[in-house]
């Protein structure tokens, strides 16, 4: 099938340029503003040690972010402001994004502009924006894939397909979540149409697109035994039944409950309008990813990212919803709406809160606390550390047992003069093990004791508790470090032993 036009491929109408600009300067200048405010979070510290190990591919994640990262920090730092300047960048343009595919859905200027302003401060692209983390450029993604699919089936020019599947390459060197919403989409289009899109040479040479672009990640997780999904099978198994039931109400809060009569409206515009039959698979798609999210006991934030394709399609009859009957009491509501979203979600998901109020918004955002303590924590190991007799500290090690702890070590260490830790986590076991030289004492940094690592290392007692120093319920206070007399096994016997993945 060569690429043709439909009746339904009507003009779109012009792009609100400069208020959605605007719009998302200003979001740049907020995220910029608090970019400094608390500290790393736990994955970050991860993807700095990650980006000077770079390679096409690590035990839990494709190569883009930590590269990302890499050059974030080159270029502006390695601080958390430095870090997150292309996390900024990509919230902002998710903005654009955003109000590019509301425009396709035949919205003017003022319901472009509308999405835009809902898009900014929902509470999941806040919070994803603030930090440098791989949801961060999957939202870009997932957004720029929709726009595309869109297209393809607003107009039904089968060349789409190539723009579909090189976003969907380059998405899958930063995360193979994408497959989640192309896979509903996929099954949405089979079941409301429009069909004829699906038998077309020009989806073949997407999905070839796709497969060379995210080729040499795909030939690393094969030429080292998939790897991602053992991690993915840890998340299910461990975090499966409380993602399940978490679902619903994370879905609500996580973008915002203000936000729900917009997105419900773009629900039922793109289902049930006669002149946007061809986006009924957009709509459907979003209870099928759900439906598959819930499934595969995925967390909860998987499926939100086409909540915003939603909430684009809902700007036009929500703005239309404010010219019947009580105009003046409707725009009351309405505005009303947008301040406390705007509030909630700055408060849930960015870093404004003091420390010490912090766990009020943890069960909704845990992320937030991740952000704090880790200097403390790293103190409180060279402390530790001290407590080993001098002679031996050559022939010491730290071994962490989670990636945000090496990270932590890793980032704040050498201004403790502690050596480089090692650990079993994630890829950080792929770096590793210490040398077999290191034959001496081994501090331990563990969340609990843990029986099964410290019968990997002789005799063990417990030399101090870390605190923060701060009252946040987040994972890292109270960790033990616990000091032993050294391994049991040379370590590259002892290794594989001690590999975790999730």
């Amino acid at each position: 099938m060569t690429a043709s036009r439909t009746p339904h491929a009507a003009e779109v109408q012009p792009f609100a340029l400069v208020p959605v600009a605007a719009i998302a300067a200003t979001l740049a200048v907020v995220l910029t503003a608090l970019s400094g405010r608390y500290g790393f979070h736990r994955d970050e510290l991860y993807f700095l040690v990650a980006g000077k190990h770079l390679a096409w591919g690590f035990t839990d994640q494709p190569p883009l972010t930590p590269l990302l990262a890499h050059i974030s920090t080159t270029i502006f730092g390695n601080t958390p402001m430095g870090l997150r300047v292309l996390s900024t960048l990509t919230a902002a343009a998710t903005i654009f994004v955003v109000a590019l595919i509301a425009r396709e859905f035949g919205s003017d200027r003022r319901a472009q502009t509308f999405a835009a302003v809902c898009a900014a401060i929902a509470g999941f692209p806040l919070g994803i924006g603030h930090l440098a983390s791989t949801a961060t450029y999957d939202m870009l993604a997932w957004m720029v894939i929709g726009l595309f699919a869109v297209k393809l089936l607003r107009t039904g020019d089968d060349r789409w397909w190539v723009a579909i599947g090189l976003s969907t390459g380059i998405a899958l060197e930063n995360k193979y979540l994408v497959v989640l919403p192309l896979a509903a989409l996929l099954v949405a289009v089979l079941l409301v149409g429009p069909r004829p899109v699906l038998r077309s040479w020009w989806l073949a040479a997407g999905v070839v697109t796709a497969a060379l672009i995210a080729g040499p990640n795909l030939w690393w997780q094969a030429t080292h035994g998939w790897p991602q999904l053992t991690v993915a099978g840890g998340i299910s198994e461990d975090d499966g039944t409380e993602n399940r039931i978490m679902f619903i109400p994370l879905q609500i809060l996580q973008l915002s409950p203000f936000l729900v009569p917009v997105w419900v409206a773009g629900f039922l515009r793109m289902w049930r309008s006669p002149t946007l039959r061809w986006s009924r698979a957009i709509a459907l798609a979003y209870p099928i990813l759900c439906v598959i999210v819930l499934a595969v006991g995925g967390k909860p934030y998987y499926a939100l990212p086409l909540l915003l394709i939603l909430v684009a399609a809902g700007a036009t009859p929500t703005l239309a919803w404010l010219t019947r009957g009580r105009t003046a009491v409707r725009r009351s509501l309405v505005a009303a709406g947008v301040v406390l979203t705007a509030i909630t979600s700055a408060v849930i998901a960015l870093p404004i809160l003091p420390t010490s109020a912090i766990n009020a918004v943890l069960p909704i955002n845990p992320e937030q606390g991740e952000q704090i303590g880790w200097p403390a924590l790293t103190a409180a190991v060279a402390e530790a550390w001290q407590q080993i007799p001098e002679p031996d500290r050559s022939r010491a090690t730290i071994f962490a047992l989670n990636y945000g702890e090496a990270g932590a070590i890793d980032h704040y260490g050498p201004a403790h003069h502690l050596p480089t830790p090692y650990s079993g986590h994630m890829s950080f076991a792929d770096w590793g093990p210490p040398p077999n030289t290191q034959t001496g004492p081994v501090l331990l940094v563990e969340q609990e004791p843990t029986p099964y690592y410290e019968s990997r290392f002789g005799t063990c007692h417990q030399v101090a508790t870390v605190n923060t120093g701060h009252s946040v319920d987040n994972e890292e206070q109270g960790t033990h470090l616990t000091l032993c007399t050294g391994p049991t096994q040379p370590w590259s016997t002892l290794w594989p032993s001690l590999r975790r993945y999730y």
